[in-house]
């Protein structure tokens, strides 16, 4: 072991996220000074089969709380991992699901073992002195992504999708440049054009930031997607960029009704109806993604849709980023690709055996940083040679993506259309 890789001190705090409740932010320090600093909350709209994050209850934070969560970190797990090497990830991270010792991480709390072992996987990587993206990905890591801008949210403009968390989302897809930062500007530009086109055609005070779509506003989300293909136009990336969509359609399933209800427009839909949605969508605009289009469980219906459409299908609450679950799903030929929130499992090791499987059996990866992930986003996904993430042209992750193409120089590049599936 290299003495100055050895874990010295590992400690924990609640602090505030941009999701609207508290997350745990955890630290881990070596011997050598070096640390590593991760955050960890709820996503808006969490899939049921995700591991289980420990919360305080009562009504402070509206039950939202994490000090449950710290205290594990600094009784229990803390204490475990003092004197391993941070820069042996698998050896921590199984001795941490070992203390654990639940599928579902309920003893300790997901929250609890992700913010540790993301924390540690930055410490290991400071104690050597090399990027974070290099720790993960070696010296090869040079493949940046095809980022997306995101453009709309906003779940409740048909009088429904109170679980959805602003879901469907949609963003722009910015894969046809020859460098990510030419994506990146392109992604700025293209969200500004159409920020503009909302407030004039649908006299919505949208900003570039949030640009939420209240009831009434629009009758089908056909129009968001008129006013989308016209920013593209204007801007001069026609054939250049194009749609993502997470539908998370599981939060707008009627189990009674046996009907997806309030989703894409007011009318209640069966799976069918959606499925034929998605062959228009596909036909007549140029969507290239398509996040969680069916409920969660529904296999079946993932692998329909993949076979039939023929662009990217992504598992997110399908998946989360567990590998039995994409297990199941590559049997049937479920989705294309996986959506990667390395927060949503419990702890790296195994975010990253599930990037591995993908891999395997030719299936896509998507980073996400909706977890807390923040700007780490970045070198996860240049690390692991994804190819493309969930938004990240521009903002904190955007600039983080600019400096690690600064940093490699000629030797960084960008995958164009080749990024994403088919």
């Amino acid at each position: 072991m290299a003495a100055g890789s050895t874990i010295g001190s590992v400690t924990a705090r609640q602090v505030y996220t941009d999701r609207g409740h508290p997350g745990i932010e955890t630290t881990v320090r070596t011997q050598n000074g070096a640390q590593g600093v991760a955050v960890v909350t709820a996503g808006v709209s969490v899939g049921i089969h995700e591991v289980q994050f420990a919360y305080d209850g009562g009504t402070k934070w509206r039950g939202r709380g994490v000090q449950k969560a710290v205290r594990h970190v600094v009784e229990i797990i803390g204490p475990a991992i003092l004197g391993m090497d941070a820069s042996r990830q698998l050896e921590v991270d199984q001795a941490i699901i070992e203390l654990d010792g639940t599928p579902t991480k309920s003893r300790l709390g997901g929250n609890a073992t992700a913010s540790v072992s993301a924390a540690v996987l930055q410490a290991g990587a400071a104690s050597m002195g090399i990027p974070l993206y290099q720790h993960i990905g070696g010296v090869h890591a040079c493949l940046l992504p095809v980022p997306g801008v995101l453009t709309v949210l906003g779940s409740r403009r048909y009088g429904s999708g109170g679980r959805s968390g602003g879901k469907p989302s949609y963003s722009m897809i910015c894969y046809g440049f020859e460098r990510f930062s030419d994506a990146s500007y392109a992604a700025w530009e293209v969200s500004n054009e159409f920020v503009r086109l909302v407030r004039e055609v649908l006299d919505i005070d949208a900003n570039r930031d949030r640009c939420m779509i209240p009831p009434g506003a629009v009758k089908h989300d056909r129009e968001l997607w008129d006013l989308k293909l016209q920013a593209i136009v204007n801007a001069g990336y026609e054939g250049r960029i194009g749609f993502q969509v997470d539908v998370a359609a599981g939060t707008y399933y009627d189990e009674d009704k046996d009907r997806f209800v309030g989703l894409f427009s007011p009318e209640d839909k069966t799976r069918d109806d959606l499925i034929r949605l998605y062959q228009d969508m596909v036909a007549n605009y140029p969507f290239v993604i398509i996040e969680d289009p069916l409920d969660e469980e529904d296999y079946e219906g993932h692998a329909i849709v993949t076979r039939e459409l023929g662009v990217e299908i992504v598992g997110d609450d399908l998946f989360t980023t567990n590998v039995e679950r994409l297990k199941r799903g590559i049997e049937v030929g479920a989705a294309n690709a996986v959506l990667l929130k390395v927060n949503q499992i419990g702890t790296i090791s195994e975010a990253f055996d599930t990037v591995q499987l993908a891999y395997d059996n030719g299936y896509a990866v998507m980073p996400c940083d909706s977890r807390g992930e923040g700007p780490l986003i970045a070198d996860y996904t240049v690390g692991l040679g994804t190819g493309h993430l969930r938004e990240g042209a521009i903002g904190h992750v955007g600039n983080r993506f600019l400096a690690i193409e600064a940093e490699l120089g000629s030797r960084a590049r960008f995958p164009g259309r080749k990024g994403f599936k088919p």
